[in-house]
């Protein structure tokens, strides 16, 4: 498909890891093309990790990918923390901030993304909470397709969910391949046909990784593994529907060595060169 739009970011990136930070010190400066944060784990952190993140902001276009905001959540949002994270986004130059399309507590906090119930009430709710954080921060957001094990209340589809969610909150899509793959085969839809649903327009980048087999049935989304076949060729189509947007590599646990996550941020660049290629034009401009 031959679209071409604005994006925060442009090429393959990684997920920053405080791992990888010593490592990342010795690379050249193309190792990824953006590197991708969790703002909790780095917002008031100072010493040794926060003058890495200041030089590698400085030489790295970076975005933020949060964790703990609780969009879909019962509680109140925190808006301190809202206020916190607006300073942080100013002071690194950070390109785009996205949230899951979830909740994560309500008194506390859970290490766990939990379901919103499909429903038009909860459209609704969370629209409107979206809309209040991105007042709150001056600038849109992108919310991410979550991956879930339990459809309570359902009364509508994913899709149609997620898309009324985009459409009254008028905010951006981060768009997470690996999720659809494992939502897919717990609940027995096809990858193509919710592809085909997403709206163009609305995707600013993509992530993409590995997860774990629990049984025939069931896969659970862990970022601990490497890519398989079916979630790259789920990435080409992604590709052959929407262009070539901004794709990052994220593993959370059992992270190897920096040389072998880059053979995956690699293989995203070939993916993106080769559907570049066939097409006959370069669909990624850089904001």
């Amino acid at each position: 498909m031959d679209t071409c739009f604005s994006y925060p970011v442009h090429g393959a990136g990684l997920g920053l890891r405080r791992s990888l930070v010593s490592e990342l010190a010795d690379q050249p400066d193309n190792a990824a093309d953006f590197w991708e944060i969790a703002p909790e784990n780095w917002i008031g952190v100072g010493g040794y990790y926060g003058k890495k993140l200041r030089m590698f902001a400085e030489r790295y276009p970076f975005i933020c990918h949060g964790l703990s905001l609780s969009i879909g959540g019962p509680a109140p949002l925190d808006e301190a923390f809202l206020q916190r994270l607006k300073r942080f986004l100013k002071t690194h130059h950070i390109r785009c901030y996205s949230e899951h399309l979830s909740y994560c507590g309500d008194d506390g906090h859970l290490y766990d993304l939990l379901p919103i119930p499909f429903t038009e009430e909860a459209v609704h709710y969370v629209a409107g909470r979206i809309r209040r954080v991105q007042d709150i921060l001056e600038q849109r957001i992108a919310i991410e397709n979550v991956s879930y094990y339990a459809a309570p209340g359902q009364q509508m589809t994913e899709i149609d969910f997620l898309n009324a969610v985009l459409d009254e909150a008028d905010c951006d899509l981060l768009l997470d391949v690996n999720n659809i793959y494992v939502n897919s085969v717990n609940h027995c839809y096809g990858v193509k046909d919710f592809l085909g649903m997403i709206p163009v327009d609305r995707v600013r980048y993509i992530h993409i990784a590995g997860h774990y087999n629990e049984a025939e049935d069931l896969i659970v989304d862990t970022h601990g593994a490497d890519v398989i076949d079916p979630v790259w060729s789920l990435l080409e189509n992604a590709y052959q529907r929407f262009g070539v947007i901004p794709t990052l590599l994220e593993r959370d646990f059992n992270i190897p060595p920096l040389p072998e996550l880059m053979d995956e941020v690699n293989h995203i660049r070939s993916l993106q060169l080769k559907w570049q290629q066939s097409t006959g034009h370069e669909h990624i401009q850089h904001a």
